[in-house]
Protein backbone atom coordinates (compact mmCIF):
# COMPACT_ATOMS: atom_id res chain seq x y z
CA UNK A 1 0.00 0.00 0.00
CA UNK A 2 1.34 3.53 -0.93
CA UNK A 3 1.71 6.39 1.05
CA UNK A 4 -1.36 8.19 -0.96
CA UNK A 5 -3.01 5.08 0.02
CA UNK A 6 -2.37 5.17 3.54
CA UNK A 7 -3.51 8.77 3.82
CA UNK A 8 -6.63 8.37 2.03
CA UNK A 9 -7.83 5.86 4.13
CA UNK A 10 -7.29 7.77 7.16
CA UNK A 11 -9.23 10.75 5.54
CA UNK A 12 -11.94 8.46 5.54
CA UNK A 13 -11.53 6.60 8.57
CA UNK A 14 -11.67 9.80 10.36
CA UNK A 15 -14.66 10.88 8.67
CA UNK A 16 -16.56 7.67 9.94
CA UNK A 17 -15.32 8.54 13.44
CA UNK A 18 -16.55 12.51 12.82
CA UNK A 19 -20.26 10.83 11.42
CA UNK A 20 -19.72 8.02 14.12
CA UNK A 21 -19.68 10.98 16.63
CA UNK A 22 -22.68 13.26 15.07
CA UNK A 23 -25.13 9.90 15.09
CA UNK A 24 -24.11 9.30 18.74
CA UNK A 25 -24.48 13.01 19.74
CA UNK A 26 -27.68 13.38 17.88
CA UNK A 27 -29.58 10.25 19.29
CA UNK A 28 -27.72 11.10 22.54
CA UNK A 29 -29.10 14.87 22.16
CA UNK A 30 -33.05 13.46 20.99
CA UNK A 31 -33.73 11.89 23.98
CA UNK A 32 -33.62 15.59 25.97
CA UNK A 33 -35.26 17.67 23.74
CA UNK A 34 -39.13 17.96 24.12
CA UNK A 35 -39.79 20.92 21.54
CA UNK A 36 -42.30 19.49 18.64
CA UNK A 37 -40.50 18.46 15.83
CA UNK A 38 -36.90 18.87 17.06
CA UNK A 39 -36.48 15.37 18.37
CA UNK A 40 -37.13 14.07 15.18
CA UNK A 41 -34.88 16.18 13.18
CA UNK A 42 -32.02 15.27 15.49
CA UNK A 43 -33.07 11.14 14.59
CA UNK A 44 -32.89 12.23 11.19
CA UNK A 45 -29.77 13.76 11.28
CA UNK A 46 -28.39 10.87 13.50
CA UNK A 47 -29.73 8.36 10.44
CA UNK A 48 -28.28 10.85 7.78
CA UNK A 49 -24.71 10.36 9.80
CA UNK A 50 -24.91 6.71 10.37
CA UNK A 51 -25.52 6.44 6.22
CA UNK A 52 -22.38 8.74 5.80
CA UNK A 53 -20.46 6.72 8.20
CA UNK A 54 -21.17 3.34 6.16
CA UNK A 55 -20.87 4.73 3.24
CA UNK A 56 -17.28 5.91 3.97
CA UNK A 57 -16.61 2.79 5.17
CA UNK A 58 -17.65 0.74 2.56
CA UNK A 59 -15.34 3.53 0.09
CA UNK A 60 -12.42 2.57 3.14
CA UNK A 61 -13.14 -0.93 2.94
CA UNK A 62 -12.93 -1.26 -1.27
CA UNK A 63 -9.45 0.30 -0.79
CA UNK A 64 -7.96 -1.80 2.00
CA UNK A 65 -8.65 -0.32 5.19
CA UNK A 66 -10.90 -1.38 7.89
CA UNK A 67 -12.07 0.67 10.91
CA UNK A 68 -15.36 -0.47 13.41
CA UNK A 69 -14.94 2.56 14.96
CA UNK A 70 -17.92 3.76 17.10
CA UNK A 71 -16.56 7.51 17.56
CA UNK A 72 -13.75 8.83 19.26
CA UNK A 73 -13.31 9.87 22.99
CA UNK A 74 -13.50 13.07 22.43
CA UNK A 75 -17.16 12.24 20.78
CA UNK A 76 -18.02 10.49 24.10
CA UNK A 77 -16.47 13.11 26.44
CA UNK A 78 -18.90 15.55 24.64
CA UNK A 79 -22.01 13.29 25.62
CA UNK A 80 -20.68 12.28 28.33
CA UNK A 81 -20.58 16.08 29.42
CA UNK A 82 -24.28 16.85 27.58
CA UNK A 83 -25.87 14.05 29.63
CA UNK A 84 -24.35 15.99 32.85
CA UNK A 85 -25.43 19.39 31.81
CA UNK A 86 -28.73 18.13 30.91
CA UNK A 87 -29.51 16.96 34.30
CA UNK A 88 -28.65 19.41 36.24
CA UNK A 89 -30.31 22.34 33.55
CA UNK A 90 -33.60 19.95 32.69
CA UNK A 91 -32.14 19.06 29.57
CA UNK A 92 -32.31 22.55 28.23
CA UNK A 93 -32.87 22.71 24.43
CA UNK A 94 -30.96 25.94 24.04
CA UNK A 95 -27.98 25.08 25.71
CA UNK A 96 -28.62 21.10 23.19
CA UNK A 97 -28.75 23.31 20.09
CA UNK A 98 -25.45 25.29 20.93
CA UNK A 99 -23.51 21.97 21.31
CA UNK A 100 -24.98 20.37 18.06
CA UNK A 101 -23.54 23.81 16.04
CA UNK A 102 -20.33 23.13 17.93
CA UNK A 103 -20.38 19.61 17.10
CA UNK A 104 -21.39 20.89 12.89
CA UNK A 105 -18.77 23.05 12.90
CA UNK A 106 -16.35 20.15 13.84
CA UNK A 107 -17.46 18.32 11.54
CA UNK A 108 -17.81 20.65 8.62
CA UNK A 109 -14.09 21.37 9.09
CA UNK A 110 -13.27 17.72 8.59
CA UNK A 111 -14.77 17.75 6.05
CA UNK A 112 -13.00 20.89 4.25
CA UNK A 113 -9.49 19.67 5.61
CA UNK A 114 -10.41 16.21 4.10
CA UNK A 115 -11.49 17.96 0.15
CA UNK A 116 -8.18 20.17 0.31
CA UNK A 117 -6.81 17.13 -0.27
CA UNK A 118 -5.92 15.41 -3.76
CA UNK A 119 -8.72 13.08 -3.63
CA UNK A 120 -9.74 10.14 -6.42
CA UNK A 121 -12.92 11.55 -8.07
CA UNK A 122 -15.22 8.97 -7.10
CA UNK A 123 -14.24 9.73 -3.25
CA UNK A 124 -14.35 13.66 -3.74
CA UNK A 125 -18.01 13.39 -5.13
CA UNK A 126 -19.26 11.24 -1.91
CA UNK A 127 -16.99 13.49 0.25
CA UNK A 128 -18.29 16.64 -1.39
CA UNK A 129 -21.85 15.65 -1.29
CA UNK A 130 -21.45 14.55 2.55
CA UNK A 131 -19.78 17.56 3.12
CA UNK A 132 -23.01 19.34 1.97
CA UNK A 133 -25.40 17.39 3.78
CA UNK A 134 -23.29 18.78 7.23
CA UNK A 135 -23.31 22.14 5.80
CA UNK A 136 -27.13 21.95 5.44
CA UNK A 137 -27.52 20.47 8.76
CA UNK A 138 -25.49 23.41 10.37
CA UNK A 139 -27.31 26.44 8.45
CA UNK A 140 -30.41 24.89 9.96
CA UNK A 141 -28.83 24.59 13.69
CA UNK A 142 -28.14 28.10 13.61
CA UNK A 143 -31.30 29.43 12.49
CA UNK A 144 -32.85 27.02 16.03
CA UNK A 145 -30.02 28.58 17.66
CA UNK A 146 -30.80 32.35 16.56
CA UNK A 147 -34.58 31.39 17.08
CA UNK A 148 -34.06 29.95 20.61
CA UNK A 149 -32.29 33.07 21.94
Amino acid sequence: MTSSERELIATLKGLVETCRDGENRYRDYAQYVKAEGLAELMHGYAQQRAQYAAELQSEMERRGGHSHSSGTMAGALQQGWTRVKSAFTGGDEKALIVECEHGEAAAQQQYEEALRQDLPADVRALIEGQCAGVREARGRIRVLQAAAQ
